[in-house]
């Protein structure tokens, strides 16, 4: 440990003169609030929907796009957070909660991004008339809509498979829920929730387009930033405005990599569930510097202080996973529970049936119908290819503490990468063959999403208890065996959360995917997600409706059907291990 002060000839102490590491510390953290607040105060300004600045395809106009398009992210990421430590928390602790926000999250996570916007946009624009704000908050709600679900199912996942050792520990020591919440749940949910942040934060790029350029009906805003910039260089053609397009992205990728993440990854570590040491724990130069800063750590430490306090602070609040028997009165109160739901959804659908009967049609059904069972086919195809491919490679990675660190920022910038920018490319190569737009176009719509599934297994088998892969090598475990009985079991809760929101975000994924422009070319590849944005595009809101309740009820369908009794099976076999 450095000391902070020297003594001195009689006795006395002086404070230590500072160095280079604190001066790094605070130039860098300076830094940092000078461009939030320079991104923060661009973000309130008049604006004019008839009247708004253009869009700017200049080289030089892209930093301070950027910046306006990774505050939006960084806004969206902390209004997830929130929303995933309090939603995915009373899911998991109540059983009454958890049967009605489980499915509605689902339903949530199955809303196309456009969804939200051609009935959101004009409610924040109302609440700040003639304020750029309101297009800023539209905007910031849609990326948050394509960042919170992923995060919430990581988390809950994670609280409902607290090994049942540790949770009978906390109980021995008498914590109260609020102290097992803050130091053994959370603690215990961090790895894979910093995984599924930054892959949230990465899958928020794939959307950006449709958050800044917005464009329902007759209403256009564009909001200054790279996915507007984006979206007018697919417009006007310009190849050499996408590549500039891709360097800003891979910039600000690294940046905050590296500011951000990696720090968070190396603190995080110190959370993993041993009883072994790690051979390589991962390190964050950024994390270093400000443990070696003596001005750092003297401006932290109450901070710190304060939150130890908070964390172990004896609040009564409910807590632990055992569910006591079912009474009659319980399974009275359970009755009227689901009764007064299933009263909620009964009017609901009456509600939307008595508002859509004077515009729709039975065709109008059959046609979504036939639609969503082509993107449903599309969407199991492409998860089984991408969980063949990336299971084996996520584990590789993440038994490889080493390989992690050289593979995480690689991986978030895959993650990253928009599959709008690969649209002119997929649009020359369909035209110039003469290919089939319903075959090959629909690779477009797992090319954001497969990376859940990595993200996840890398989680997993990060956190995979290394003693147990001791004992495995100590017996000798053949490799067919071992992936069978000792890591596919370990990694299993992890690969489902992964899976259940790669399956989401293909849904969403189609949107953009199954409908594709370059200049005046279009394709369309058939589809729900082509159906949702061809009548977003004329503004028709009774079948834009009608087309997200046929994309929620079949991921719901899905997910009751597929996903969530394997998610059962995994929490059962966690807690029996």
């Amino acid at each position: 440990m450095e000391h902070h002060a020297e003594i001195l000839g009689g006795g006395k102490w002086r404070p230590r003169l500072p160095g280079w590491r604190d001066l790094a510390a605070v130039l860098l953290v300076l830094g940092l609030l000078l461009l939030l607040g320079t991104g923060a105060r661009q973000m309130s300004g008049p604006l004019v929907i008839a009247r708004q600045a253009e869009i700017s395809l200049s080289p030089w106009a892209l930093p301070a796009y950027t910046l306006r398009t990774v505050m939006r992210m960084l806004a969206a990421l902390a209004a997830s957070l929130v929303f995933t430590l309090t939603y995915a928390t009373l899911a998991a602790r109540s059983r009454r909660a958890e049967t009605v926000l489980i499915p509605l999250l689902d339903v949530l996570q199955s809303v196309p991004i456009l969804g939200y916007l051609s009935f959101t946009v004009a409610f924040f624009l109302s609440l700040f008339p003639g304020n750029i704000f309101g297009a800023e908050l539209a905007a910031i709600f849609a990326i948050f809509t394509s960042q919170a679900w992923n995060m919430a199912f990581s988390f809950y996942q994670a609280l409902r498979t607290v090994p049942l050792d540790l949770d009978e520990a906390s109980r021995s020591f008498r914590l109260s829920g609020w102290q097992r919440f803050w130091r053994l749940e959370v603690p215990f949910a961090m790895p894979g929730l910093v995984w599924n942040t930054m892959m949230s934060m990465s899958g928020g790029w794939f959307f950006v387009v449709a958050s800044e350029a917005i464009s329902v009906g007759h209403l256009q805003v564009a909001l200054p930033g790279v996915g507007s910039y984006v979206a007018r260089a697919i417009g006007q053609r310009d190849l050499a405005a996408v590549g500039w397009a891709i360097l800003a992205m891979t910039v600000a990728i690294v940046l905050y990599d590296q500011l951000l993440f990696r720090p968070i990854v190396a603190w995080a570590d110190r959370f993993r569930f041993e009883q072994t040491a790690v051979q390589i724990a991962p390190h964050s130069w950024v994390l270093d510097l400000v443990h070696r800063s003596a001005w750092m750590q003297s401006s932290a430490r109450p901070i710190g202080t304060a939150l130890h306090r908070a964390a172990r602070a004896r609040v009564s609040i409910a807590g632990g996973w055992r569910r006591p028997r079912l009474g009659i009165g319980q399974r009275t109160g359970d009755v009227l529970w689901f009764a007064l739901w299933a009263a909620v959804a009964i009017y609901a659908a009456w509600a939307l049936v008595h508002v859509a009967r004077n515009t729709l049609s039975w065709t109008d059904v059959t046609r979504v119908a036939s639609n969503g069972l082509l993107t449903l086919l599309r969407v199991m195809v492409l998860i089984a290819l991408a969980s063949l491919v990336w299971v084996p490679v996520g584990v590789w990675v993440g038994l490889r503490p080493g390989l992690t660190q050289f593979v995480q920022p690689i991986a978030q910038f895959l993650a990253a990468f928009p599959a709008n920018l690969l649209f002119p490319v997929a649009v020359f190569l369909v035209v110039h063959n003469r290919l089939a737009p319903g075959v090959w176009l629909s690779p477009l719509m797992i090319l954001g999403t497969q990376w859940y599934i990595l993200f996840n297994v890398i989680a997993g088998a990060m956190a995979f208890p290394g003693d147990l892969r001791e004992a495995a090598t100590s017996f000798r475990v053949r490799r067919a065996s071992w992936w069978r009985k000792v890591m596919l079991p370990g990694i299993f809760p992890y690969y489902v959360t992964g899976a259940i929101t790669a399956s989401g975000g293909a849904w969403n994924a189609s949107i953009v995917s199954e409908a594709v422009s370059w200049g005046p070319t279009h394709l369309s590849a058939g589809g729900l997600g082509a159906y949702i944005a061809q009548m977003t595009d004329a503004g028709d809101y009774p079948r834009i409706a009608l087309g997200i309740a046929a994309m929620s009820v079949m991921v719901i369908a899905m997910n009751r059907l597929l996903w969530r009794p394997l998610y059962a099976f995994a929490e059962r076999r966690t807690r029996l291990d």
